[in-house]
């Protein structure tokens, strides 16, 4: 025995090498209560660790090398639904995904995740579409049990990361349906690959003026987290420690410095843009219609009351519904019979989006807007249609913020 070098409870270990000697790897455990005045040398798992004490117990210690860049371990559990879990590797990264049993014919349906999240809270939607959709929910690179790349990833290194992620699983083409940060996610890729998407369907698409600066970004997703269902939380806080506050800060500032308006504009597939009528990182549904009005885009746009910023998850029967709507080039009508208050409805189609003959799609899609702006949604319309009058349409490219936002937004009930 010998006196412990140790006065602060710091310990240090060294791996030792097959020759004998010292290895490099150094590893400084902090928070270990102070060792006793007399210390042994204990050998355990071919570490070597001074300062133990007199006993058998060994802490767990943390090496750190490259395979935390190659994600955690693979590790699959039986499919709770139509999805499996499915591990591949991408550029030496190890990624994690689900998917669904592949049909010959049917078309892929890819879905992309928010900042500092998983897929798994895309899971509710996903599930829905999954037997009439080829689908797929990876975790990109950096996120939930995802390896991480070997430098930190921007929305255009995720873009391509998702592009290799269907070069590995041999896809030529999908439908990407992102959510948040999923969104400019979507646009960088159809500007990298044009030829690779089918359609783009943006739900909450995040970015731009609107979410600046930083510290505005920040308290709209501080209130957006008191209006999502409180049953998200088990599902995006562990996302969120894992993906690590530094990480976090930083995509969230190039998210919100991302051109989101402009790229959007450029997209030359059939669009879904669909908003809840209570997200505040959103601007109001009112000021997203003057914008569509000014440009000939191939999208409709859909709101769905009542419903915040994770609408993948806190209303995926209405979501599925109005997906699976626009794949039929049909008009969005809302799903009475899904349970719950929220309404879907289209408050705006590009004249050059595909549509159904009328003997094919039922209802015109004036109709089915007429019916939706009757009964409880009446007064929210009327509200809309209150505000002042639409800005200048040489004002709109510039994605501009709104510095009157809490004037802007609709009197939020409870």
């Amino acid at each position: 025995m010998v006196p412990s070098p140790h006065s602060r409870g710091v310990t240090r270990a060294t791996r030792q090498r097959q020759d004998g000697g010292v290895g490099t790897d150094i590893l400084m455990l902090s928070d270990v209560a102070p060792p006793p005045v007399w210390t042994m040398h204990t050998t355990a798992g071919g570490v070597i660790v001074d300062g133990m004490g007199p006993t058998s117990r060994v802490p767990r210690l943390r090496v750190l090398s490259h395979r935390r860049h190659l994600g955690t371990r693979r590790r699959v559990g039986r499919p709770s639904g139509p999805l499996a879990e499915r591990w591949t590797t991408v550029g030496g990264v190890e990624v994690f995904y689900r998917e669904s049993i592949p049909s010959p014919d049917a078309p892929v349906m890819m879905h992309l995740h928010g900042f500092g999240l998983s897929g798994r809270y895309l899971l509710p939607t996903a599930e829905r579409l999954a037997g009439e959709f080829h689908t797929l929910v990876p975790d990109l690179p950096g996120f939930g049990r995802s390896g991480r790349a070997l430098h930190p990833l921007d929305v255009p290194d995720l873009a391509a990361a998702a592009a290799a992620f269907m070069d590995d699983r041999e896809l030529e083409s999908a439908t990407l349906v992102g959510n948040s940060m999923g969104c400019p996610v979507i646009f960088e890729f159809a500007r990298q690959n044009p030829d690779r998407i089918d359609r783009a369907i943006l739900v909450s698409p995040a970015g731009g003026l609107h979410n600046q600066p930083l510290q505005r970004a920040i308290t709209q997703l501080a209130r957006d987290g008191v209006r999502e269902p409180t049953r998200l939380m088990p599902v995006a806080v562990p996302d969120y420690l894992r993906f690590g506050v530094p990480s976090t800060l930083r995509l969230f500032r190039a998210l919100t410095q991302f051109p989101a308006l402009e790229r959007m504009l450029q997209l030359e597939v059939p669009t879904l843009v669909v908003v809840g009528d209570r997200d505040p990182l959103m601007p109001t549904p009112a000021r997203i219609r003057e914008i569509a009005n000014q440009y000939d885009a191939l999208a409709a746009l859909v709101v769905i009351e009542g419903a915040a910023h994770a609408i993948n998850f806190s209303h995926p029967g209405e979501l599925a519904n109005v997906i699976r709507l626009f794949m039929a080039d049909q008009p969005i009508v809302d799903d009475e019979s899904s349970p719950g208050r929220a309404r879907a409805y289209e408050f705006h189609r590009g004249a050059r989006l595909p549509h159904r003959d009328a003997q094919d799609r039922g209802p015109s899609v004036e109709q089915g807007l007429e019916e939706q702006h009757e009964g409880a949604r009446g007064a929210r319309e009327q509200a809309l249609q209150s505000e002042g009058p639409p800005p200048q349409p040489d004002a709109i490219p510039s994605d501009q913020a709104h510095p009157g936002e809490e004037q802007d937004r609709r009197p939020e009930s409870g």
